[in-house]
């Protein structure tokens, strides 16, 4: 290859990156990130005040009683402002977020913003520790599985690892839950089955949590690893006798983060959701398990704290994902590039 310098590709962790031009690559991708924020958010607001109007019972009645008075239903309806024409009430809604006032909750008679930074905590804890599980475990996983099974090696390995991928990767969170109950709190004993006392609760529910996403990011990270080791690149460095760890870590792992991520982005925020639900599995005193009880008391409020919380987290979590994919690779910026 004249005119090539080979030990500058072989150094090089990834082949010749296309950077943008003249700094334009970073501004139009915040004014479309800018612009996709504000229209989910819109969205995730307008979608979180029509949780009153269309979900069907009376919140009056619902914290009264069905033995209560029409006229102590009439009043309490004129007190909670439900009697207000629906743009009123829009408006003192996203007054109430403008100054960080998700309103009281019926049950309790508490700001919601108190209930949520109460429970927030737990469901944060559990999602969190699924995450890093996710991370930790699938890709390493991915990639040796992608190694060891490259160009047709141990077809026995590629296959065995995909069957048992494609189940657990489809294997529902709660189901999940359930039989990790079984087999570590009631068989073995080794775990508690429920609640927050202690720190090891939480090790069952981050378990049933990351099950399913962690196979899923293991097949992406094996398909990724494939392509990645079929560049020109790679078999230059290959043919230059380096280290596994420098060949592997430095070379192929950074060029095979963008799609893992873009894949990792989208199950973390439904992680948040899955969250909710676990919680109810493992009694946890989180978000779950409150929004639950919100819905059977027609506590209205504190759904839509709930919801719009949620909501703006896994919102705002694509959002660092995608940053983050622009700093690994700002070919994903879009936009006019140049070598």
């Amino acid at each position: 290859m004249s005119g090539v310098d080979l030990s500058v590709i072989a150094e090089a962790p990834a082949p010749p990156v296309r950077r943008r031009g003249g700094g334009g690559g970073w501004g139009a991708f915040a004014l479309r990130r800018l612009g996709g924020l504000v229209l989910s958010l819109g969205l995730l607001v307008l979608l979180t005040f029509l949780i009153v109007p269309l979900i069907p019972g009376d919140p009056a009645i619902a914290i009264l009683g069905p033995n209560a008075s029409a006229d102590a239903v009439a009043a309490l309806r004129e007190r909670l402002h439900l009697n207000d024409p629906l743009p009123v009430q829009f408006l003192d809604y996203l007054h109430g977020l403008v100054t960080l006032d998700l309103g009281q909750s019926f049950r309790y008679n508490t700001p919601v913003t108190t209930t949520i930074a109460t429970k927030l905590p737990y469901t944060a804890t559990t999602a969190i520790g699924a995450i890093l599980v996710v991370i930790l475990v699938a890709i390493p996983v991915g990639m040796t599985i992608g190694v060891l099974t490259r160009s047709g090696r141990r077809p026995w390995l590629s296959v065995g690892f995909g069957t048992i991928a494609g189940f657990f990767a489809s294997f529902p969170a709660y189901v999940a839950g359930t039989l990790l109950v079984v087999v570590f709190a009631i068989w073995l004993k080794v775990l508690p089955a429920g609640g927050a006392a202690t720190s090891n609760a939480y090790i069952l529910p981050i378990a049933a949590l990351a099950l399913g996403p962690t196979f899923a990011v293991a097949r992406v990270v094996v398909q990724e690893t494939y392509s990645v080791l079929h560049q020109d690149y790679m078999r230059t460095a290959r043919g230059r006798r380096l280290s596994a760890a420098r060949l592997y870590i430095r070379h192929a792992l950074p060029n095979l983060m963008a799609s893992t991520l873009t894949l990792t982005g989208l199950i973390l925020a439904s992680m948040l959701g899955g969250a909710i639900v676990i919680e109810t599995v493992f009694s946890l005193p989180g978000l779950g398990l409150e929004v639950v009880q919100a819905i059977i008391f027609r506590d209205f409020p504190v759904i839509q704290g709930i919801v719009l919380t949620v909501g703006a987290l896994a919102i705002l979590i694509n959002l660092v994902i995608d940053v983050v994919l622009g700093l690994i690779d700002p070919r994903t910026l879009g936009g006019p590039t140049h070598v």
